[in-house]
């Protein structure tokens, strides 16, 4: 699956995963917890992050973010690829 990939620290990067529970907890660090800011997009966080002290990583659409993240496409009840053009947007824009 496309995705934006952030750790706290680096730039967003676009990342290819595959779309499974336990290779989604190894990208976050734990228990996923999803926030959905898009009807067709959400963003994948660690869970527990604050109360594990992970790092500060980044504030998106006012939201801030611990530990690492990633930006993944959703249809229905299923994360996909993010979509080729929000893609571009979100790399290029990213502050």
């Amino acid at each position: 699956m496309h995705v934006i990939y952030k750790a706290p620290g680096c730039p967003p990067e676009p990342r290819d995963i595959p779309n499974t529970l336990e290779e989604l907890q190894e990208a976050v660090g734990g228990y996923i917890e999803t926030v959905t800011f898009a009807t067709d997009a959400c963003v994948i966080c660690n869970e527990e992050g604050r109360l594990m002290g992970l790092p500060y990583n980044c504030e998106f659409l006012g939201v801030g973010f611990v530990g690492p993240i990633l930006i993944v496409g959703v249809n229905g009840e299923e994360f996909t690829d993010v979509d080729p053009m929000t893609m571009g947007l979100l790399l290029r824009g990213w502050r």
